[in-house]
């Protein structure tokens, strides 16, 4: 994979150490460190921001797809005449004097888009750096909560962005939000970085404030042995923005000691990401019957190149189940198409477990409707797809399984220089396996299990019973209902009884 010392000119140098009103430390990903101070080296703040964003506009002053492909480039080191920075004069905050800083826009392979800065001043010699992630926010915040038990977990690859918190209960110690830049790392390399801020300023605490710096040693070296994993701690990484990611080596399985969280934000958090939030001013729709009949419309912007597109919105009854709402985005400007389908009724009472057994290719032909709530399993293959992964959608078998294979397939930790030999073994072959029961070479169980029972698969015999299909109904156990947040409902007895007054 190319990396970006060739692409970046000699002013991209390390950064001498600059004061902290001035800089605050970034990690780079390791994509991105030849050239810009070596594996993990602490850069600062780029200045000159005001200057980059008028000089993207004399870059590339369209929009849609054709100004992202040509503003974010991918990172090519043979390409140097695409890779090379645009440069604009910009004053030295160190002795007021005009600088260069220079702005790279490139895409990461498996990453995301970045913006890389440096700043040099040719009077005084004052340098520094930063990269920024030029990605957009997601739908959703996202909670990893991971149970360290052993020292392999410690070099679990995570993706950090600037605006998540990373919390370690157990010794009541947090990394606040905006605290840190983005940084692409290790569990282990998190706490290295958490002990060489604390260790930094150290030697001057000693001197003024003697019990302080005793109390931080004590705290260091607490830190220092979360490294040796004697004894089990958890790890929480809490990040609003939905960018964050923490990975699974157990890639397609099921990670036991890693817990995902999908959670909308709260007013607070969306405020603190700079997202205003809409005004509850909506006209209420004139009838039932009319939603059902009309294809709504609202505007969005295209997951893929962030060009302003249009989604529309229909109400479908589904024959022997019930109302769905189907979404279909298409994106006029890269041709991109999305659909997804959640449903229209209420949570049953009862949960619901579909078991197919699958005999026959003509199986893939079957409708389904999977929820957002729904899990997935093929018990032959060892294989589970969590709550929340790929959205609600109304498909075939066939086409599920597809989407299950293009996850898999482009899955960040399992390709490129991020993938371990054993690691990609596994991969392709459960993706051959995949292959097999899509050409109806290899007879499994599939299984759907939707605690709030608006999933279906279609019986292709019905209204006789199939042979072949078993659906169970079962009460929800606390924690799913935890997960789909009833046990906070009252539903019952919550008006409240106004005082009577005698006169």
């Amino acid at each position: 994979m190319a990396t970006l010392g060739p692409a970046v000119p000699p002013g991209l140098a390390t950064p001498r150490k600059a004061e902290p009103v001035r800089c605050c430390d970034v990690t780079l990903p390791p994509r991105l460190t030849s050239g810009a101070g070596g594996s993990g080296s602490p850069v600062g703040r780029g200045r000159g921001a005001r200057g980059g964003m008028s000089a993207l506009g004399e870059l590339e002053p369209g929009g849609g797809a054709a100004a992202a492909a040509l503003l974010f480039r991918p990172l090519d080191a043979d390409d140097e005449e695409q890779q090379r920075p645009a440069e604009i004069e910009s004053l030295c905050m160190a002795c007021l004097r005009q600088g260069v800083t220079r702005l790279l826009l490139t895409r990461v392979p498996f990453f995301r888009e970045l913006i890389v800065s440096s700043f040099a001043c040719r009077s005084c010699g004052w340098t520094n750096a930063e990269i920024q992630s030029a990605g957009r926010l997601q739908e959703r915040g996202v909670r990893y909560t991971l149970a360290v038990r052993a020292k392999q977990d410690l070099n679990r690859e995570v993706v950090k962005t600037d605006c998540a918190a990373a919390r370690i209960p157990e010794l009541e110690f947090e990394i606040p939000a905006f605290s840190q830049k983005g940084a692409l790392t290790t569990i282990e390399g998190i706490i290295d970085r958490a002990i060489a801020g604390l260790e930094q300023d150290q030697p001057v605490r000693r001197e003024t404030d003697p019990g302080a710096a005793g109390k931080i040693d004590e705290f260091i070296s607490k830190l220092k042995r979360l490294k040796e994993v004697n004894e089990a701690f958890t790890f929480i990484l809490d990040d609003p923005s939905g960018n964050s990611f923490v990975e699974n080596p157990h890639a397609p399985q099921k990670d036991e000691g890693l817990v995902v969280a999908h959670y909308k934000r709260s007013a607070q958090q969306a405020a603190m990401l700079g997202i205003q939030e809409e005004e509850s001013d909506e006209k209420s729709v004139d009838s039932a019957d009319d939603l059902r009949n009309e294809v709504l419309q609202f505007n969005t912007n295209c997951p893929e190149c962030n060009a302003p597109a249009k989604t529309n919105m229909k109400v479908v009854q589904i024959p022997h189940f019930k109302e769905v709402v189907i979404m279909a985005t298409n994106c006029e400007a890269c041709g991109h198409r999305t659909n997804e389908v959640k449903s229209g009724g209420a949570i049953e009472p009862l949960g619901t477990k579909i078991t197919l057994h699958v005999t026959d290719p003509s199986d893939m032909t079957r409708d389904l409707l999977k929820s957002e709530t729904c899990r997935v399993e093929i018990p032959e293959l060892e294989f589970e797809l969590g709550m929340g992964a790929l959205g609600g959608k109304f498909t075939t078998l066939e086409g599920l399984l597809k989407d299950i294979q293009t996850l898999v397939e482009k899955n960040p930790f399992t390709l490129g220089d991020s993938c371990t030999p054993g690691r990609g073994e596994k991969l392709c072959a459960f993706g051959r396996k995949l292959q097999e029961i899509l050409d109806g070479q290899l007879q499994v169980h599939f299984v759907m299990d939707d605690p709030a029972g608006n999933s279906y698969l279609q019986n292709v015999y019905a209204p006789e019973e199939d042979p072949e299909l078993r659906v169970e109904h079962y009460e929800r156990l606390f924690e799913q209902n935890e997960e789909l947040g009833l046990n906070d409902m009252k539903t019952e007895g919550y008006e409240t009884e106004q005082p009577s007054s005698d006169h």
